[in-house]
């Protein structure tokens, strides 16, 4: 798989807690540091259902992947923000499908370059980019990708738990800037950590930009995260929390409080 080479990689503070790496400490994964660790359990106690939430949202994660290869047949997956890897990445579970689907994960968080590298070198169908997903055209045009993947033919565009590290009014551009490189026919998945308690958006905010030196946007509520999909073909069952997002069964882990969810869903590119 190739990986791009990139200097940012050589640039790991590790002092500072990284959103990826904090996500990995909630999966139970293994590649986080202390300063991690620690800001999580800060997280907890304004949040405490948060670790729920990130298992809850990677399983989403792995049920619409395969419905977009299953039942709409995409071979071209781009994963913006993709974090760290993990048990069924992206390529993993749509390559069960159909085998030979091209897969681009997009991130600039040197830790989730460098382990992926070592992690999804798996086959010369999946590649990771070092790159600011708020510059959609930089990534288009990227050696990596240009050639990689066939933008004349439907790809599937995930944003899956990331555009809260987006400030305003960034993620509202970066999706128009999106869509208008995509086919007819190709779909976008977005979801993000949204809450309708005030305290609970200005807490969590607060706490991510402190903890991140301000590498954070916001948590938002659900009619802001429903612009996003202003022009799109919303998919079935709609805009919810991603847990109910067709759930394979009714044995989850579910969240201990809703202060805040995952919210989003997967819509069609006209």
């Amino acid at each position: 798989m190739p990986v791009d080479e990139d200097p940012v990689q050589d640039k790991i503070d590790l002092s500072v807690p990284s959103a990826a790496r904090m996500y990995d400490f909630l999966l139970g994964g293994t590649n986080n540091f202390l300063s991690d660790r620690l800001a999580v359990q800060d997280l907890l106690r304004t949040a405490p259902s948060s670790r729920e939430l990130a298992i809850n949202n990677r399983a989403f994660l792995r049920r619409v992947v395969r419905h977009i290869a299953a039942d709409y047949g995409i071979r071209q997956f781009i994963d913006h923000g993709s974090g760290l890897p993990t048990q069924d990445n992206v390529h993993q579970v749509a390559q069960r499908i159909h085998r030979g689907t091209k897969v681009i994960y997009v991130d600039n968080d040197p830790v989730v370059l460098s382990q992926g590298r070592f992690l999804l070198d798996e086959n010369d169908d999946v590649a990771i980019v070092a790159a600011d997903m708020t510059n959609p055209e930089a990534i288009r045009s990227h050696p990596k990708v240009d050639g990689f993947i066939d933008f004349e033919q439907p790809v599937a565009a995930l944003f899956v738990s990331v555009l809260h590290c987006v400030p305003d009014p960034e993620p509202a551009r970066l999706l128009r800037e999106t869509i208008k490189l995509l086919a007819s026919g190709s779909v976008v998945v977005i979801c993000q950590l949204v809450s309708e308690d005030k305290a609970v958006r200005d807490g969590v905010t607060r706490l991510m930009a402190e903890q991140t030196n301000n590498n954070w946007g916001r948590v938002r509520t659900e009619e802001e995260v429903r612009t996003y999909f202003d022009g799109l073909d919303i998919q079935p069952p709609g805009l919810l929390d991603v847990t109910d997002w067709r759930p394979d069964s009714e044995v989850l882990p579910r969240q201990r409080t809703r202060e805040w969810i995952e919210f989003g869903g997967l819509a069609l590119v006209p």
